[in-house]
């Protein structure tokens, strides 16, 4: 009708762009999966699962396991107490040099282990620079022993306590630390009450992530500790000694790594592979 207003017109839906993934991609990211994967099928499909609970239970498997989580959790309570104070210092405090000292702090990630051991024996050992003195000191030595495995774990795994942990303060809103300020809390009242509950999560997922890597360290324990039963054998030396002698045990042990590796994945996996 005349005068009368004509109806808006529908919008047009554009259409979205194909999602057809190129065969020059497709194939080598397939081969890619299948180059991680195999692997860990392979032992899975290997495992000696008729027998696999009287292995578990086997004296040298239990007793390498204990070694293991008792190592890996001392090893973590030390990253916590050293490395969230550094991390907090590396997120909020400018000073000169601190892109040289962040770098330093991650070179462990990079650094292959057996370097590390190394580097931990001419610091540590008996007559290396610290080691010297506790043995003439306190008659205390750390190569070779329970303890030395600790902190060749720790050494290890603290760059990613640290990194995980810097990463959430860097993200935590400041204006609550600035608030209890103007209230009159003191640093250490503010660090403890306001900021350790807000980076949190990020202090949780950093300890998982540095007791995983604790967990599977090989290189620097067995260059630094050595490798005897009942001391300083943990699960990754005890499958190394077993890949001699005995396959169906390294293949045990190894499952049990996978295990946890799986699990810690699964447990952080919001954060650090992102949900779909």
């Amino acid at each position: 009708m005349p005068g009368s207003a004509r109806p808006p017109a529908a919008p047009t839906r554009r259409r979205r762009p194909g999602r057809r993934v190129p065969i020059a991609l497709l194939l080598p990211a397939t081969l890619g999966l299948l180059f991680l994967i195999l692997p860990l099928a392979g032992l899975v499909i290997r495992a000696p699962w008729s027998t696999l609970p009287q292995r578990l239970t086997e004296p040298g498997v239990l007793t390498a396991l204990r070694l293991s989580l008792q190592c890996a959790t001392l090893a973590t309570l030390l990253c916590l107490v050293l490395g969230v104070p550094l991390a907090w210092l590396l997120a909020r405090v400018q000073f000169t040099g601190r892109r040289f000292v962040r770098a330093l702090v991650t070179v462990p990630l990079v650094l292959p282990p057996v370097v590390g051991g190394v580097a931990l024996l001419l610091v540590f050992g008996r007559n290396g620079l610290v080691g010297s003195w506790l043995d003439d000191t306190f008659g205390f030595t750390l190569p070779f022993t329970t303890t030395g495995v600790v902190v060749a774990e720790a050494f290890v795994a603290m760059p990613f306590l640290i990194i995980a942990v810097e990463g959430a303060l860097r993200g935590a809103d400041t204006r609550y630390e600035e608030a209890a300020a103007t209230l009159g809390a003191g640093r250490w009242t503010t660090f403890t009450h306001v900021t350790l509950p807000l980076v949190a999560p990020g202090i949780a997922a950093g300890a998982v992530l540095c007791w995983a890597r604790a967990l599977g360290e090989f290189g620097a324990t067995i260059t630094f500790a050595g490798n005897y039963p009942g001391t300083t054998q943990t699960m990754p030396l005890a499958v190394y000694l077993a890949l001699e002698n005995d396959l169906d045990a390294a293949i045990v042990l190894s499952l049990i790594l996978l295990v946890v590796s799986v699990a810690i994945l699964a447990a952080l996996r919001d954060r650090w592979i992102g949900s779909t």
